[in-house]
This record gives C-alpha cells, structure tokens and sequence, in this order.
C-alpha cells in the first residue's frame, strides 16, 4: 500500500520547504540536516490513512481501529515511564486465568476497556483481565464488533524491561444488532475473525495488524504521535533463518514429537531463541523465519496459552504472512489453531506456528507416531 498522490504533492519535502518560504525548496530541508527525515515522515503512510483506505468504507471498523491505535499509544507511554513512576511489580491480585498481576497489566487492562466501550463501535470485550466478557449496555454506544484483547502480553518481562506488547482479535457478532451481545457473539473458531493485531513495546512501538488480505507493519514516530507504514510482512519463502524458539524447561513434560523435533534441529545446526513474551518471540519468527513453540504438556493438557486473545490472533496473522499455525496432536487430531471451537472465553490451546519448513516437520513426526500406534 503506497499513499494518495495527492497526498505526497501536497506534503512532499519540497512543497514544505516553500511553504516554509525556503528561497531553494528542493534542497532546503537537506541543507539543513534533516532532508531525509524529514522526507521519510511525509511520504510515509499513517496508520490513519491506511485504515481508512483499507476499510472501504466501512467507518465503524476505522473507528474500532483508530481506538485500537489509541490505545496502543497510551499504552506505550504508561509502559516508558513505569520506572520513574513506580509501576514495576505486583498489584498483588490474580487476574481471571490465575496468573499474578503486575500494576501495569491493571493499567493496560483499564486503558484496552476504556478505548474500546469509548470507541462506540463494540458490544461485548473479553480480556485476559477480567473473569466475564463486558457486555456494553448503552444501546448508544453499541456497535457491531466483539473484541478479545490480552492488554499487556509478557508482562513477567516488564519489571526487567524486556519487550512486552497488546494482541486483540475482532469479530462481528451475529446476534441482533437491537439487543444486547451474548458471550456466542465471540466464543466462534478464528476462522470468523475479521481482524487481528499486535503491538510491541520495545526499542520501538510496533502495530501489526491484518483483515485477513496481508499482514501490515507500522512504527510509531514519537516525535509527531503517528504509527507510520514501515513495510507488508511476509516470512521467508524458503523458512528464513534456523531458529527454534520455545521453552526448553518444560522439555521433559512434552510430547515425543516435540522432544524430537527440539533434538533433531540441534543437531541440524538451529538457533534456540526464547525471550518469553509471545509478541516478540512471533514477531521475530514473522521477521527472520524459524518457528515459535508452546505446545501442551503433562501438566498443562491444553497447553497455556489463550486462544481467544493469543491462539488466534497469532495464528491468523502467521498464516496471512505465509506461515502455518497449528495445535500439533490435539484432542485426538492434528489440526489448524483457527478451526479450534472454545468452550470459553478463556480457554487454552497448544502452540506451533512459524514457517512452513519448519512446523511441516513436527506435523510429519506426529503422523509418524500415529502411524506407528
């Protein structure tokens, strides 16, 4: 996506440069040192922009999206100032899937609620947060999406300043849009999402997001508060870079294939990368290849990781960028994480998406030991 002509006519360095009354407009800016900042900057599409383009038309989804980005910026800004704030460790409390809470997943959580019932375009929330969905009353705003959202993913990391980041998923309910939403609106496999994102809380803030037709990368420029079009995502046709990312410490709890897998590509010379929060260690495997693991366990039997807030979102934006995202054998069948059916809102599913190359290989091992039982 490039933006209008238009656009870049009236913006173009040049056009700044006279407006600001530079006597040689083309090369004023780089006389002065930032020609090529400031070129960037204005030739660059927005978030905005994109969205709006990208929605064709439909304004309630611009409007979901704009509160999306809104809430990725407050986000950001609470996380970059907890240190001198003192917003590091626990709130002391446990959120709804038993997982202690830090004082920034409350304020992540608050920020998500606040931006999406304010946004006049949602019915019913669920966030990894709170126990029961948030069903929207006020007819006035009501609107047509259900939204599930894990505020703060990695939030562990945060205390030691390790990259943390937001994953949503937005469906479209089903019921009368006259009544209130019911909790069937969003318990639906990830086949029915509409729309799916992240953000990165890192050396940069990052959005990605897709409607289900490619996988598109945004940074924030702080300076002028815009998430400005950095490039479509693919990850590399041929599987990219040997790495494998997963947590080796739950190695011996794991199923065979599994073990297998993490042992045959030890000695095929993979990278191990693992930095625990699942936005950084997706985003590395959309960007470099390789594959993210975090499959179920003896004491996890559907592993622990959320489909609705985590399983689907992901796995939605790993199949759009040319990669696969699938379960590995569970309850009794190998297949798709979108084709899971939840059986509430916070329900689990195991983990293995990344590059084709690599995930096509623990699939093979699984049907190998189907065949052999």
């Amino acid at each position: 996506s490039h933006p209008p002509a238009i656009f870049l006519e009236k913006n173009s360095p040049a056009a700044m440069a006279a407006a600001m009354g530079a006597e040689h407009p083309l090369t004023a800016p780089e006389a002065v040192g930032f020609g090529g900042i400031l070129k960037n900057r204005l030739d660059a599409m927005t978030l905005t922009q994109f969205v709006v383009e990208s929605t064709a038309g439909d304004q309630q989804l611009a409007l979901l999206m704009n509160a999306v980005q809104h809430a990725c910026k407050v986000c950001a800004n609470a996380i970059k100032k907890a240190g001198t704030c003192d917003l590091y460790g626990l709130a002391d409390v446990q959120n709804a899937t038993g997982d202690d809470v830090k004082k920034l997943d409350i304020i992540a959580n608050t920020i998500w609620v606040d931006c999406m019932m304010n946004s006049g375009v949602c019915c019913l929330l669920v966030s990894e947060e709170e126990e029961e969905p948030i069903v929207i009353d006020d007819a006035h705003k009501r609107g047509p999406f259900c939204v599930a959202f894990d505020p703060l993913d990695g939030s562990s990391n945060v205390d030691c300043n390790v990259s943390v980041g937001s994953i949503f998923s937005v469906y479209r309910r089903k019921s009368p849009e006259g009544q209130k939403a019911t909790v069937d609106d969003i318990l639906r496999p990830g086949l029915e999402c509409i729309a799916a994102g992240y953000s990165m809380f890192g050396a940069a803030t990052e959005l990605v997001i897709t409607y289900g037709k490619g996988v598109f990368r945004f940074a924030l420029d702080t300076s002028i508060g815009e998430f400005l079009y950095v490039e479509k995502m693919t990850i590399p046709a041929d599987g990219g870079k040997k790495i494998y990312s997963c947590n080796e410490g739950n190695l011996h709890s794991w199923d065979q294939p599994i073990k297998d897998f993490v042992k045959s590509s030890k000695e095929a010379g993979y990278a191990a990368r693992y930095v625990g929060s699942m936005v950084s260690d997706v985003h590395r495997t959309l960007l470099y290849g390789g594959i993210f693991i975090y499959p179920a366990d003896k004491k996890s039997k559907k592993g622990k990781l959320r489909v609705l807030y985590e399983g689907y979102p992901m796995a939605m934006i790993t199949e759009q960028a040319g990669g696969l995202a699938s379960t590995g054998m569970f309850l009794g069948s190998i297949g798709r994480i979108l084709e899971v059916k939840p059986e509430h809102i916070h329900d689990r599913c195991p983990i293995i998406m990344g590059a084709e190359r690599d995930v096509k290989q623990i699939l093979a091992l699984y049907e190998n030991q189907t065949k052999a039982s």
